[in-house]
């Protein structure tokens, strides 16, 4: 059986009759993404996990924290010591809240090592947008320009050779996986597209927010952020780059009381005719060779419960002759498409693995 050696010059060498493992850090492993990651990575054939770092829980066993995980991992939470986790590891990914992952990533990557970064911080070609948006000082912006935007459907070969990887928004990869056929393809008008995406409550992150607690989202929807959400300017990024010029979309995110999912609703007017039959032929050869994306027909849309707990986006695109617009349907789960499972899918991509290694499960129904 042939296993794979450690990370060298950016490749994955093989070798036969010795057991080599890609060697992985988390930081910030007891959020909701970083525990994500330690569901799938435990179970990751080409992995071993070395180290999980915590500001809340140094020294407690991780599945003290998180005993589902009980069997599936018996380390500790440790101490953020980014040269010891360099010394240590082949890849570490950052699951941090914005601004606190940039100096790790860049000391990480200054030590040579590969480096996905599961917030905000390197998604932005623009420091100067990052900074507007997030209200915080970009401390390595120099970094940005080889930082590769982590939509593996996308920018594959990029993701490829990269180092440092900004891991997209769970917003963002819905509606970009679900406009990219339209846009790459010039069907739509670009300043038609409005977007309306509804998110589960683990979303919000695991720390206390009065938003989030039972009795005010349950049995409750509510927009929030209209216009103003930090995933804005992400999203009109990547839209803009597949159109080949800059956009402005109207995007309107809302809170629904579930645990997981996101589901896009995208509307946009057509450019020129485009029958229903066209459309989802467009998607399916777009998406033909993909392996966590799944074009449903238009008579059977995407649900939030048939991706939970995976790494698939599901997407439908119909078209509405009365209005002369088509409506682009996408799901995904949050946490796993949305944030963890697309990181280790970069990570496979990265390391020269099978892309689906450690991701090959389908979603939990019901």
């Amino acid at each position: 059986m042939y296993n794979y050696k450690r990370i060298i010059l950016g490749l994955v060498y093989r070798d036969k009759g010795e057991l080599w493992l890609v060697k992985v850090s988390i930081v910030g492993a007891t959020g909701y993404t970083g525990a994500e990651l330690v569901r799938f990575l435990a179970r990751h054939p080409e992995v071993e996990l070395v180290a999980l770092t915590s500001q809340s829980y140094v020294g407690e066993s991780f599945v003290d924290v998180y005993p589902s995980l009980g069997k599936y991992t018996d380390l500790l939470c440790a101490e953020q010591d980014i040269p010891k986790l360099a010394a240590e590891s082949d890849v570490i990914f950052t699951a941090l809240p914005h601004g606190l992952s940039m100096e790790v990533v860049a000391e990480a990557a200054r030590a040579g090592k590969k480096v996905i970064d599961l917030g905000a911080d390197f998604r932005l070609d623009d420091a100067g947008v990052y900074e507007e948006w997030y209200k915080v000082r970009h401390t390595n912006p120099e970094l940005l320009p080889e930082a590769v935007y982590g939509l593996p459907e996308i920018n594959r070969e990029k993701i490829r050779r990269a180092r440092i990887i900004g891991n997209p928004g769970c917003y963002p990869t819905s509606v970009t996986l679900g406009l990219a056929p339209l846009l790459k393809s010039g069907l739509i008008k670009t300043d038609t597209i409005i977007i309306d995406s509804k998110s589960g409550v683990s979303g919000a992150g695991r720390t206390l927010n009065l938003g989030a607690h039972y009795a005010e989202c349950n049995e409750n929807i509510k927009a929030y952020n209209i216009g103003t959400h930090r995933h804005l300017p992400e999203i009109e990024q990547e839209l803009g780059k597949l159109a080949g010029g800059r956009l402005t979309v109207s995007f309107t995110p809302h809170l629904t009381p579930m645990t997981r999912g996101i589901l896009s609703t995208i509307y946009a007017s057509l450019d020129r005719p485009l029958s229903q039959e066209e459309a989802t032929a467009l998607y399916r050869e777009f998406y033909g060779n993909e392996p966590f994306v799944r074009v449903l027909s238009a008579e059977q849309l995407p649900q939030t419960k048939w991706v939970a707990g995976s790494n698939y986006c599901d997407v439908a695109v119909t078209v509405d002759p009365r209005t002369y617009r088509v409506v682009v349907t996408s799901a995904i789960d949050n946490l796993v498409k949305g944030a963890s499972g697309q990181a280790i899918q970069n990570m496979n991509i990265m390391c020269g693995l099978p892309e689906k290694t450690g991701l090959d499960y389908p979603g939990l129904y019901p």
